[in-house]
């Protein structure tokens, strides 16, 4: 039988697991929202919005999603990670209400910004809150859990999506309200404050808004690419800009008594290798997932409540390989794990690439790359956030979570925006559909490649340089 602080450190781990679930579902239920919500805004209106207007409803979360990770994940080391937490769970359920009774695209563009504020403030307290209510052995696992119900919400947002857009599209972001106050009570009941830093001195808040702007602009210029033209002066401007602010970031951290992000972070080579196949793993990983519903909804024809189902197949292997790897291979470097992760996305794209026709046949040529493709994200995904943050000390953990989370991000879109440059005009041509899938295939493997650069290095005279770095 479970002890009470047995039961509360599970509940505790339910609740901060749940609020990331939270969060990856939403994102991906809008994906299959968006022709409803392009249809019903167009019904009626004298000026119907345009493709790139409705674009927006995507890429205003996105954008603002990514900017603000490291900041919010920063400013709740510093000032409490529970107030951040709750703070951003409140703010993106009531946004998620107010989006569904929006009447025209930009309200809702405008409402789905504050829902990214509202969850790029909850998603790295949420990491920081767990990592600090465990006992340091058990931190990895409660990592890969915490990693595993993103990369599930993530997979299973179509299937969700389709169900709930044969009632309407305003339960895409109503479904949110229930849940997010659930875990707001259940928040403020459980789960204990973490504060590190009280008394440091106050955040670089000019490094802050400049690291938002570089993150902003560099996604900016991913999204909107394609539609802009890469050439173009409004695409050069963003990247131009993103790179401007980088900079002027970089000298103002290496002044600043408290920067946003302690140098310190990247001089651990571990961190920095695994933030860098973390960022090609969600690469690989978001434009697979795009590309396997653009295939059977343009090319086959399955409606959105077909495409979520089909889908929803490979979910059901990523926490079972997570689990069996944990039981099985427990004891290997996590770096292992997910480099055999990405070499297994990469077999199952392989297969997606010989084998797709244009003649619907689900369960013989998407259905086995797709369930090997699940196996793989479940060896990798969970194990990239659980590396990343087995480094990191308490006082920096919604720091170096949210800078985990944030590659996270720009892998997805910059992934999607790769994607969508092989794709062109669609996906009606079966041999650009193979180019794109080797594409993925190539991506999981320098993954692969990235994560290996961690085991070389582990030492114990390179555990105790990075033990040092940190503490410093």
């Amino acid at each position: 039988m479970q002890s009470a602080s047995q039961q509360r450190t599970l509940a505790v781990m339910a609740i901060l697991t749940g609020a990331s679930f939270l969060a990856g579902l939403d994102l991906f239920i809008v994906n299959v929202a968006f022709d409803d919500i392009g249809r019903d805004f167009s019904t009626g209106a004298v000026h119907p919005p345009s493709l790139g207007d409705l674009s927006w409803i995507l890429n205003a979360y996105a954008v603002v999603f990514a900017a603000l990770l490291i900041p919010a994940g920063r400013v709740a080391d510093r000032y409490g990670q529970k107030g951040g937490f709750i703070a951003g769970l409140t703010l993106f359920t009531a946004a998620s209400l107010a989006c569904g009774y929006a009447d025209d695209v930009w309200t809702l563009v405008a409402l789905r910004a504050l829902q990214a504020v509202g969850a790029a403030v909850m998603t790295p307290a949420s990491l920081g809150l767990l990592l600090a209510a465990l006992p340091p052995e058990r931190r990895p696992s409660a990592a890969r859990g915490w990693a595993l119900s993103g990369a599930i919400a993530a997979a299973l947002g179509p299937a969700a999506g389709g169900v709930l857009v044969q009632l309407s599209w305003h339960w895409a972001f109503w479904v949110n309200v229930p849940v997010g106050i659930a875990l707001m009570a259940a928040a403020m009941r459980l789960v204990p404050d973490a504060r590190h830093n009280e008394g440091a001195p106050r955040p670089d808040l000019i490094g802050a808004l400049l690291l938002a702007v570089a993150v902003g602009a560099l996604v900016l210029g991913l999204v909107q690419g394609n539609d802009w033209g890469w050439s173009s002066n409004r695409t050069i401007s963003a990247f131009v800009a993103a790179a401007a602010a980088l900079l002027v970031f970089v000298a103002f951290s290496r002044r600043h008594p408290n920067p946003v992000i302690d140098p310190g972070l990247f001089r651990v080579r571990s961190f920095t290798s695994v933030n860098i196949a973390t960022l090609l793993f969600n690469g690989s990983f978001g434009a697979a997932l795009l590309l396997a519903i653009l295939w059977m909804q343009q090319v086959w024809g399955f409606s959105a409540l077909e495409t979520g189902f089909a889908i929803a197949a490979g979910p059901l292997v990523v926490p079972v390989a997570s689990i069996l790897a944990g039981r099985l291979f427990g004891h290997f470097h996590p770096s292992r794990l997910i480099a055999t992760g990405g070499v297994v996305v990469a077999v199952g794209a392989t297969l997606l690439l010989v084998g797709l026709t244009t003649d619907p046949s689900y369960w013989s040529t998407v259905l086995p790359g797709w369930l090997i493709i699940g196996a793989g994200v479940g060896l990798g995904l969970p194990n990239l956030v659980a590396a990343a943050t087995a480094t990191l000390p308490p006082a920096q953990s919604s720091t170096g979570s949210g800078i985990i989370s944030m590659a996270r991000q720009v892998g997805l879109v910059l992934g999607v925006a790769i994607l969508v440059g092989i794709l062109d005009t669609g996906v009606a041509n079966l041999d650009t559909v193979r180019w794109a899938w080797l594409f993925i295939a190539a991506t999981a493997l320098a993954s692969s490649v990235a994560a290996l650069t961690m085991t070389n290095e582990r030492t114990p005279e390179t555990e105790q340089t990075d033990a040092v770095v940190l503490a410093h």
